[in-house]
């Protein structure tokens, strides 16, 4: 940095802007808190201008692409109480490739278990980067991730209540909601609203994030199903769709891959 270097960096290093949320959530006390406030949450989706012209970027946690891109529209819009869950599902690549028990075959395979109920490391990130899209608005956010038997993708279920009136009722509301999420991403690459509850599969291998969203008309509750591959939107490819901006290259530039599916 200090030799005019840009650099996007994939760790959770600069993500956070307040320091004291590293001694909370991991443990140690920040280095370099004078570059938290310079360093870019790299969101594409979200901080595209700021990205473009950042030297510092800090790439996003897999877990957090895709909750945060589930609920920004809906968080943006006010479309929603504040109180929110998160639930996601992930392949076991999502660990890292630290030999571990937890990630060893026998252990994991054919087996589901939830992790880290007490508060998980992503949390800070999710809700940091909700609470500047509606600015004022205290958010409770509850996120419990899942380990799954597979090696990569991860599926994100959110769920909040509707207030009263917000959207209409029946069929009529869940186009409404369905129409603001298209119109928030109208003319992304990489985030595509569909009709379906995606399936991690239909994201395997590429830089995709799936986006379904629906109602639950009994219980007046939106509810927002997303999919990415952890290792490509939930990493390598987001740091490369952010390097390409910071580079003034075509932000899709290497990053067209289809997903290898079925």
């Amino acid at each position: 940095l200090n030799h005019g270097i840009k650099v996007v960096d994939i760790s959770a290093d600069f993500r956070l802007k307040n320091a004291a949320e590293y001694q909370s959530w991991y443990g140690f006390t920040h280095s370099a808190p004078q570059l938290l406030e310079q360093a870019v949450y790299g969101l594409t989706e979200l901080h595209r201008s700021q990205v473009t012209s950042a030297q510092l970027v800090a790439n996003p946690g897999c877990y957090p692409t895709g909750a945060i891109l589930a609920l920004a529209p809906a968080v943006k819009e006010d479309l929603i109480e504040p109180d929110i869950i998160i639930d996601s599902k992930s392949g076991v690549s999502g660990a890292g490739r630290t030999p571990s028990l937890r990630a060893h075959y026998s252990e994991a395979n054919e087996d589901v278990t939830a992790y880290a109920l007490e508060g998980h490391r992503h949390l800070p990130e999710i809700i940091q980067e909700l609470g500047l899209l509606h600015p004022g608005k205290s958010l409770s956010v509850t996120f419990v991730p899942h380990l799954i038997p597979m090696t990569r993708g991860i599926l994100t279920s959110c769920y909040a209540p509707l207030p009263l009136g917000k959207v209409a009722a029946g069929k009529k509301g869940e186009e409404e909601v369905r129409q603001l999420y298209l119109d928030f991403y109208k003319g992304e690459p990489f985030v595509k609203v569909v009709e379906f509850p995606p399936h991690t599969k239909h994201t395997w291998g590429n830089n995709l994030c799936l986006i379904h969203p629906t109602i639950d008309h009994r219980t007046g509750r939106l509810i927002i199903i997303s999919c990415i591959d952890n290792l490509v939107k939930g990493a390598a490819g987001q740091a490369i769709q952010n390097m390409n901006l910071m580079l003034g290259l075509p932000e899709v530039t290497g990053l067209e891959a289809l997903a290898i599916y079925p």
